[in-house]
């Protein structure tokens, strides 16, 4: 199993896909490092060598933002809006939608389960 960016990539997937293990990459970019790296699409990761391996963990090391580092910025982006109280600060601290759904109905995903109205009885 390779080991690219601290995630254990698929070995029986093709290259772009097992890529796609690894957080921040997508198929854009998971396509943009086969073809710099003149790796065939169709290859699978155990038909790789380890040359190749090295060469796309330096790749990525080179040109992308990924896993704890990404997931470390994201956070920090989200801590800064909320601790400067704009409206999408506080969206994200009252665990409401922050990007303008309505929340009368739906959100649930947000919102959690439905809080039944206390004390109403029919």
């Amino acid at each position: 199993m390779a080991r690219i960016a601290g995630v254990n990539i698929p070995t029986q997937k093709r290259v772009p896909i097992a890529l796609q293990y690894i957080t921040g990459i997508g198929p854009a970019n998971a396509a943009t490092i086969c073809e710099a790296l003149k790796i065939d699409t169709a290859r699978r990761v155990n038909q790789l060598t380890d040359a190749e391996v090295l060469a796309i963990r330096e790749y990525i090391d080179a040109h992308f933002t990924v896993e704890g580092d990404l997931r470390r910025e994201v956070s920090m982006n989200i801590k800064r809006l909320m601790d400067l109280g704009c409206y999408r600060g506080l969206r994200h601290r009252k665990g409401l939608p922050v990007r303008g759904q309505r929340t009368h109905t739906n959100a649930r995903t947000r919102k959690g389960p439905a809080k039944p109205i206390a004390g109403k009885k029919k």
